[in-house]
């Protein structure tokens, strides 16, 4: 500053104006120091002091290590009176996992599955390109494509563009000749004893009958995880129930049964977690559940859309408090960031470590 004669007053308050005391807890940014070798893990532990969405990325992970802890201490009371298992509350924390259908075409859905797997998740919504995309893959796999290729092309040949996945319409038709049996015995079960179907049991259905360990239905069905989807006929199954209703008509889904079923784990839970990748009817389902206990406790979402068309997908956490979806004493924490690539990265920071730390901890104490 002595050193600044003739330089004009008004210039130098502007440019050298001096900063307050700032509080003494604030971070440092910091990245990650690559001379120290290349260490994913602690790479992906810099991200939460490197700042933009790598901050976002540090916060969401503490966020689900926080839904994590709570979900691993024991229940206050035990939900004896439930006779519903896939509804009985099991954990001091329930996790609602939402995702779009996307995630299921991608390779994202092996993470999932993972989830599902090793019961880390409690309760799942998600559209029913979520479920068929899922199922489709149990008979045959989708294909890397890309975003450029010609739609009419496509169209022409036979093949589905999903972003750059390729899916062969065959596979649709095989999906068909296997769905279409189950339609016909849900049918006749509902008229020999009385079962009226909704989405969620029909989800339990299909995992059950899918018979593949790949698939995240087939776990969701053996370990008593329901699967929502509110939007069942928004999909190829809502193709297949338009064309069942031509060939054997009189088959009910009752989505009634569902927002009861989706609503009493919310009520029920002790504490509560969403972790909800995309936006529409599976991140909105979910939110509306925990409206009825007051809010959710914890919350991440991970999209990529924006809040300034007023919808309901690119909605910030602070949105739902103002609903009372999201508790005012939360932390809640939302990822910009496309799924497919922060999504896994988040799973083996959170829910992977911990399971490999036991799996590991077990083995010692074994050996």
């Amino acid at each position: 500053m002595n050193d600044m004669q003739g330089v004009p007053a008004i210039a130098l308050s502007a440019v050298l104006k001096k900063s307050s005391s700032l509080p003494k807890n604030k971070e440092i940014v910091k990245g990650y120091d690559f001379n120290d070798g290349v260490d994913y893990r602690a790479l992906l532990e810099s991200y939460k002091t490197s700042g933009f969405q790598a901050s976002n990325f540090g916060l969401a992970v503490e966020e689900i290590k926080k839904m994590i802890v709570r979900r691993q201490q024991p229940l206050s009371t035990e939900d004896v009176l439930e006779t519903d298992p896939f509804i009985r509350r099991k954990y001091h924390c329930t996790i609602f996992l939402g995702y779009t259908s996307n995630m299921a075409s991608s390779g994202v859905r092996d993470t999932i599955r993972f989830l599902v797997q090793h019961n880390m998740v409690d309760c799942i919504v998600t559209s029913a390109g979520g479920i068929e995309e899922d199922l489709i893959k149990c008979f045959a796999p989708t294909l890397l494509g890309d975003f450029s290729l010609d739609g009419a092309q496509l169209r022409d040949s036979g093949y589905n563009r999903i972003g750059n996945l390729i899916v062969p319409n065959k596979n649709y038709c095989q999906f068909e000749d296997w769905v279409m049996p189950i339609l016909d015995k849900l049918l006749e079960e509902q008229k020999s004893k009385n079962i009226i179907w909704s989405p969620s049991k029909i989800c339990t259905r299909l995992g059950e009958e899918i018979s593949n360990p790949d698939s995240i239905c087939y776990w969701a069905a053996k370990n008593e995880i329901p699967i929502f989807s509110p939007a069942l006929t928004d999909g190829s199954l809502g193709d297949m129930i338009y064309f069942h209703g031509y060939r054997n008509p009189g088959l009910i889904i009752d989505i009634a049964q569902d927002i009861k079923r989706i609503n009493s784990i919310a009520v029920k839970a002790e504490n509560s977690g969403m972790i909800i990748i995309g936006g529409g009817v599976s991140k909105h389902h979910i939110c509306n559940a925990n409206l009825m206990r007051n809010g959710a406790d914890y919350a991440v979402y991970i999209n990529t859309a924006n809040e300034f068309d007023g919808s309901d997908s690119g909605a910030r956490p602070d949105e739902a408090v103002s609903w009372g979806k999201i508790k005012k004493t939360a932390t809640p924490v939302k990822v910009y960031a496309e799924a497919s690539l922060v999504f896994p990265l988040i799973v083996g920071q959170t829910f992977a470590s911990v399971f490999h730390a036991e799996k590991s901890n077990l083995k010692h104490e074994l050996s």
